[in-house]
């Protein structure tokens, strides 16, 4: 690991042009390749998780399965209802849904208890999660009969078109995310080199990072399924870190640069950068790729696929900065020292000096430092208990499964959907109530499920008004009994009559019969066994989490209190980040400020993948700053020296860092989608946290209270002994 970025960077900078054309053919192969076997979407079968699955899977074999339904509503555009106009329109629905050869069935049309809408509800073929690509069709010719009866108010809803709303808003979103990132993106740079040049090689190489890891990621979905959100998460983290790693890179090479003098070739410089921040790169990508692959211990499709979105576009921005990089930077450097040398020749012949160096760190990084420099201790207690103060509202951290009843109503299908429930309340929920018994016993069961409906219709918790139905497999082992619910999924009302259900009316009817299995699905269900799952993997995921994270530490810099430093800084920057997560979305006080409508609690995904997510990306700046401490200490500096040499360092690059990160991230609070407003805020003040209070505050004050002891069980360095240099740095160039 130490010598690999110097001899990678070294053949870079030797064979430029190959190492330029090799990369983009890479990413030209890696994208043709994903197109050319596409992705392989994550099925129903999936997302099964807890009892809810386990019902599934019995519903799905008797041929029981939920189909992808659409409910189409046809009410007054003014005044009461013409039924007879109404029937009309109905019956042309009836007939042009039917001739398509995406509807299995369609059902009779439902007038609602104010007669106010007329209901005819569409099944579509095939498996649910299907629904979305067939629905189109379907919309069309809603919006045909629509036009056709200009007195009529004809509009569609159900999960397919939700879903399909979803899907193009969050579409929509990422193209805003993207106008809002890329150009603070592009001025940060800018006033971080002062060249277009210079500003552009980092999106570059960060922007064709994301199009090989969007066609590696379609190539890994035929392995790992893809739940449709790892596209998300490559745009969001790609440019993150495609950046960032970049960034580094460049600054070291210009500070070698800067320290030869115009002494070194463009070459060997690279050969500079590449022993120092190539080292670092490579170290802390490997620790963001172990860190997201505990997220595979929650053996959740979901997450899955986010970690293997996110592993991949690290490893290729990774690969880029070692490889295409040093060869870009060559290039550069040449023309570099052509315009050095034409500015040197015509200084001279008018007599002016050369410009003095720019120092390293400004006036506001050695404001920021100064509280560590001079009260480390003082620092240290304040800056804690400021971000345990901020962690502290994460101790009321409620967790909800978002479902269609949260999505945004700027989303047609979804304010047909609400007007769907005002006039059919009973399609709010339904629980499905599954059964597998011998076939034998299939009068038996249909008696128990009969008295299991009528003691649902006696508990408020239900809809009293409406017949439960039962269905049966054709071989008479699998009965389905849906009850309805009067509630959205969401509310505390629904989710009680799943307690009900499970604990009180089952156990009283079919839960008697003897060899009889039974289960409970539908939405509440999926919801809450998918909490209680994520819930019961947490401490698994944590735990190897913290583990891995402090043997990556130990590893990179043989020092075992070092790794328990960086894991209490983690621990406490995620802690923190969390608490101001709860603080403003779980409350209601925020919505308008961050424009969103609180679901009272935290999407249940959004925590684990964060705090994994947040370790990975500590690790990042932890890497970064130690690196130049370490640097420093094996150069001959004393403990304290090395500390605030290596801090002052490494402070400017890493805000610069910082504030791409944050604005990349902070992008996602423009959003609609509740969940992703949650992560990109999060992720966002967590980047900004663990930039300026941890490695500005907490980190230097801590190394400075240890000393020497900070790099148990080490040895000191050599020149911290006997006060003469080590006669290399990090590692040996060439």
């Amino acid at each position: 690991m130490r010598q690999l970025p110097v001899r990678m960077a070294r053949w870079s900078a030797r064979h430029a042009w190959r190492a330029i054309a090799g990369w983009f053919a890479f990413v030209v192969l890696c994208l043709g390749a994903g197109i050319a076997v596409g992705s392989n979407a994550a099925t129903t079968e999936d997302f099964w998780v807890g009892e809810a699955g386990r019902a599934e899977a019995m519903a799905t074999e008797g041929g029981l399965e939920r189909s992808p339904t659409e409910r189409i509503m046809i009410r007054a555009r003014s005044g009461p209802l013409d039924m007879a106009a109404a029937g009309s329109a109905a019956q042309d629905v009836t007939e042009r849904m039917r001739d398509l050869p995406e509807v299995e069935s369609v059902a009779a049309p439902v007038r609602s208890k104010d007669g106010k809408v007329l209901l005819v509800s569409v099944v579509l073929n095939g498996p649910e999660l299907e629904g979305r690509k067939k629905v189109v069709p379907l919309l069309e010719q809603t919006a045909a009969v629509g036009a056709s009866h200009p007195d009529l108010v004809v509009e569609e809803t159900g999960s397919p078109a939700i879903s399909k709303g979803v899907n193009d808003q969050r579409g929509e979103d990422l193209a805003l995310s993207e106008r809002i990132s890329l150009p603070v993106t592009v001025i940060t740079l800018l006033a971080v080199f002062g060249s277009v040049i210079m500003a552009g090689v980092p999106l570059l190489l960060a922007l064709s990072s994301i199009a090989a890891a969007i066609g590696l990621s379609m190539v890994a979905s035929h392995l790992l399924p893809d739940a449709g959100v790892g596209m998300n998460l490559i745009l969001l983290i790609g440019l993150a870190v495609g950046v960032d790693y970049t960034l580094f890179y460049l600054k070291r090479e210009r500070e070698e640069r800067a320290r030869a003098g115009g002494r070194l070739s463009s070459e060997a410089l690279v050969e500079l950068a590449a022993a120092t921040a190539g080292r670092a790169i490579a170290i802390s990508g490997l620790a963001v790729i172990v860190s997201t692959a505990t997220l595979y211990l929650a053996t959740d499709v979901i997450f899955s696929s986010l970690a293997t979105g996110t592993i991949l576009v690290v490893a290729v921005a990774v690969a880029s900065s070692l490889t295409v990089l040093p060869a870009l930077l060559v290039k550069i450097g040449h023309r570099t020292e052509r315009l050095a040398s034409r500015k040197a020749a015509r200084r001279a012949k008018r007599g002016k000096p050369a410009p003095a160096a720019k120092p390293e760190t400004g006036r506001m990084f050695g404001a920021l430092l100064r509280p560590a420099r001079t009260r480390p201790a003082l620092t240290l207690c304040l800056s804690v208990l400021v971000m345990l103060g901020l962690a502290a509202p994460a101790l009321g951290l409620k967790l909800i499964d978002p479902g269609k009843d949260t999505f945004s109503r700027d989303i047609p299908a979804m304010q047909v959907y609400d007007r769907l429930t005002g006039s059919f309340p009973e399609l709010f929920v339904k629980h499905e109530v599954v059964v597998r018994s011998a076939p034998e016993r299939a009068a038996q069961v249909k008696q128990a499920l009969a008295d299991l409906g009528r003691r649902a219709q006696a508990d408020p918790l239900f809809a009293g008004d409406t017949e439960p139905t039962v269905r049966t497999s054709a071989d008479g082992r699998i009965s389905v009994l849906e009850l309805a619910v009067p509630f959205p999924a969401p509310s505390a009302e629904a989710i009680e009559s799943l307690v009900h259900l499970r604990q009180d009316h089952i156990p009283a009817t079919v839960g008697q019969l003897p060899d009889v299995e039974t289960g409970v699905s539908g939405d509440v269900a999926r919801g809450r066994d998918y909490v209680a799952h994520e819930s019961a993997k947490l401490p698994l995921v944590i735990g190897f989490l913290l583990l891995m994270t402090f043997l990556m530490t130990v590893w990179a810099f043989r020092s075992v209190v070092i790794g328990l430093v960086g894991v209490v800084l983690n621990m406490l920057s995620a802690g923190a980040s969390l608490g101001m997560l709860v603080l403003f979305f779980q409350g209601t006080w925020a919505e308008g400020l961050l424009a969103f409508d609180s679901l009272g609690a935290i999407a249940s995904r959004v925590p684990l993948f964060l705090v994994v997510i947040l370790f990975g990306l500590s690790m990042d700046y932890q890497v970064f700053v130690v690196s130049r401490i370490q640097e420093a200490r094996q150069n001959g500096m004393s403990a304290r020296e090395a500390v605030l040499e290596g801090i002052e360092r490494s402070a400017k690059v890493v805000t610069s860092a910082a504030i791409v990160m944050v604005t990349v991230f902070g992008a996602f609070v423009a959003l609609h989608l509740t969940e992703m407003k949650q992560m990109g805020f999060c992720l966002a003040v967590a980047v900004l946290l663990d930039a300026v209070v941890i490695r500005l505050m907490v980190l230097p004050s801590v190394l400075l209270l240890l000393g020497e002891r900070a790099w148990w069980p080490a040895r000191p360095a050599r020149g911290a002994r006997d006060g003469f240099p080590d006669a290399a740095p990090l590692e040996k160039v060439g």
